[in-house]
Parts: C-alpha cells; structure tokens; sequence
C-alpha cells in the first residue's frame, strides 16, 4: 500500500472482493447457524436433534476452509490447514481426531464470531468506502436519466438540482473512491490476518515445517550412515578379499617361478598389490574405523592421532558411549582437523581435547603451527561445519594470522540409553 501505483493496481479490487464476500458468507452463515441450532434444540427430545447439533460444532470445519480459499485474494501465501489427518480410516476415527483438537474448536469460535459479529463490519466497510462514492460519482448520470435534468437524490439524503452541483458531488466521489481504496486495503488486511490468526496460524505451519524438516534431517543423517557403512562392508568383504586372494596367487606363483625377468615382475605385481590393498585399508578405516565401532570414540581419536605425523597430545575422556551419528561426525572432525595439521599448518606440535557434559559433547582441536585459517580459502572448515550443523552442533575456529589455532565443536546429544 505505500507504493504509488496501489490504486492503479488491482489490489483495492481485490480487497472491495474479499469484503464483499465476506459479507455475503456471513449472512449466509448466520441464517445456517441459527436454523440449525433451532432444529437440532426442537428436536433433542425426540433424539433426532442430537446429530444435528453435533454438526453445528463442527460447523467451523468448513467455514474454515473456505476462508482459507477466500485468503487467496489478499494474501500472496498459502494459507496452512493446521488439521491432522485421522490415524485410522473411517467417520468414528475422522470424527474422534477432528472433537479432539483445538483447531476444531478454534474453528467453530471463528464461525460464530463470523457470523455474529465480522461479517457486518465487511458489509459497513464495502458501504461506507465503495458504494458511496460510487453513487457521488453517478450523480450527473443519475440527473441527466432518472432527475430528466431536474434533480436527483443522492445517497437517499442529499437532493441535487443543478449540473455544477452534480458534478461536485461526482468530483467529491472520486476523491473519497481513492481514499476508500486505501479504507478497504487496511480493512482487507486486518480482517485477512485475524482470519489467518484463527483458522491458519503461521505459527503451527512454521512449527509443523520445523518438525517435519529435523525429521528429515535426522532421516538424511541416519541414511548417510547406513549407507557409509554399506560401503565399508562391500570394500571390506568384497574388493579387499579379492586383493588378498591376488596378492597371496602371486606369491605362490612367485614361489614356482625360475630366476629371471619373469619372476621379478611377479614380484613387483605382488608389491602394487599390496600397496593398493594398503591404500584401501586406509579407505576403508576413513570411513568408518572398526576401532570406532568396536571400542568407542575416545580409542578412535587416540588411533587418529597415532596416524598424525604431527605429534599429537590426546586428551579425551569419554566413559560413554554416544548416538552413531554423533561419534562418526566427532570423528569425522577430528580426522579432518587433524589432515588439515598436516597438510597446512607447519605445526611442530598439536593436540585434541574433548569430553561429555551437561547433554553435549565437546572436542577442541588445536596447533601451533602459522595460523591464518580461512573457511573461504577451500581449507576443508565449510564442510566440517556443515557436517556439525546437520547434527544441530556449532563449530567455531580461532586462527590468527601467526598461530596458534583452535578449533572447537560442540554436538547436542540428549541422555538416552546410549548416551549419558
């Protein structure tokens, strides 16, 4: 609306169309209301009135869902349905869902306060800023046809006799017209967010959109793991076999080979070999380290650490077991953190700190090398934190130019049966 070109725009127009039928709902709505409750009160004697009164309350269903609709007309958004779909199938199931939630009730206190009280205020709104400016401005066409030049009524109150008169008054119109449309743009919208406010709460629907995005972020994170480890049983069971079984022919083949040209390449087919199988060893414990699985997250950060070429003082006390999830993102970190020493750092020295408290569990990783870590910089700092924040965890590095850094990483992990 503080734009300049509203009134030019087909917004006034939508808005006078949301008023309007509103206005005509509610009238309808209250005529339905009060013969339905005059039938079903007449008929409880005789039982029959019981069903229909049953009805009545849940009259707000589909008054609901019908101003849901109606928001489309001043509301760019969707408007949310806040009801829950039945567990079972069938009208008992429908009905016992539908009696016991709030928004059936909330519902039904929009529909009585629709009719009752809102759809007036619609009617008054259209009158006072649509229909009486549009009777100004046919006042010089109402005395040229029905006042034959004479004089004419205008809004039933106001007796126009002469052509400057009329044309005053169609001038008053227009003026008052674009005033209107501002009139019915504010009451358009404050009667659209009340709607909203009861019969579709952003409140439930961002509610509703959170629940349903931790769920499947929960479900990307447990099928990660799955299927890392799906990766490491295949790698471990199948390439990794095979590679002993070449490795181990090769030697036997070694073994039957006479001196020469041949059995040397037999032996240097043996060492690649075994050099590929080394390297898939350390695929395999990159991905999931069977000392992790076996013995916990503390031996696998002392095993990393061992790994390190950079000397690496462990300090890591965890006498629990944690979620799979949150000891393979701890690790995972760790790993990460502890490369990156390696590789980039000029380090002499480096050092892991960590432990479990108050349902969180926390891990430091720090070095003494140049410093100057940049997560825009491709130093692998992007991907730890998005591998943390998957698990509602933070990570927050210290790297000033010249050293020392730290790296530091706090995961969330309620105290359940495997944790705490």
């Amino acid at each position: 609306m503080a734009g300049p070109g509203f009134l030019v725009s087909g917004w006034p127009w939508r808005a006078a169309g949301y008023l309007l039928t509103g206005a005509v709902t509610g009238a309808v709505l209250l005529v339905g209301l009060v013969t339905a409750v005059t039938a079903g009160v007449a008929l409880a004697v005789v039982l029959v009135g019981l069903p229909l009164l049953l009805l009545t309350a849940l009259a707000g269903l589909p008054v609901a869902r019908l101003e849901r609709h109606r928001l489309r007309l001043v509301d760019r958004h969707p408007a949310y349905d806040p009801h829950v779909r039945p567990s079972a199938t069938g009208l008992r199931a429908w009905l016992t869902t539908r009696l016991r939630e709030r928004a059936t009730w909330r519902e039904l206190g929009h529909a009585l306060l629709f009719a009752g009280l809102l759809w007036p205020l619609d009617a008054l709104a259209v009158t006072l800023a649509l229909l009486c400016p549009l009777s100004l401005v046919t006042a010089p066409l109402l005395l040229a046809t029905a006042g034959e030049g004479r004089g004419t009524k205008v809004l039933k109150a106001w007796t126009v006799s002469t052509w400057p008169a009329a044309f005053g008054a169609a001038a008053l119109g227009l003026s008052l017209l674009a005033l209107g449309g501002y009139a019915l743009g504010v009451t358009a919208g404050a009667r659209a967010e009340l709607t909203r406010l009861l019969v579709a709460p952003r409140e439930a629907e961002l509610g509703s959109r959170m629940v349903e995005l931790a769920r499947s972020r929960a479900r990307l994170v447990d099928a990660f793991e799955a299927e890392r480890r799906r990766i490491e049983r295949d790698l471990h069971d199948g390439a990794q076999q095979r590679l002993v079984a070449l490795s181990m022919t090769l030697g036997l083949a070694l073994l039957d080979a006479p001196p020469g040209p041949f059995a040397e390449q037999l032996a240097k087919a043996q060492r690649e070999v075994g050099e590929a199988l080394t390297e898939l060893r350390e695929i395999v414990h990159g991905i999931h380290p069977k000392v992790l699985a076996d013995h916990g997250l503390a031996a696998a950060v002392a095993d990393a650490a061992d790994r390190t070429a950079v000397p690496v003082d462990v300090d890591f006390r965890l006498p629990v077991r944690l979620p799979q999830p949150v000891e393979a993102a701890a690790y995972f970190v760790v790993r990460e953190a502890l490369a990156n020493v390696d590789r980039h750092s000029g380090a002499g020295r480096a050092g892991v700190r960590g432990g479990y408290r108050d349902g969180r569990l926390f891990l430091e990783v720090r070095d003494d090398g140049r410093g100057g870590a940049d997560a825009s910089a491709g130093s692998g700092l992007t991907g730890l934190g998005d591998r943390v924040s998957v698990l509602d965890g933070t990570l927050s590095v210290s790297s000033p130019p010249g050293g020392p850094t730290l790296l530091r990483v706090e995961l969330p992990c309620e105290p359940n049966d495997r944790c705490g």
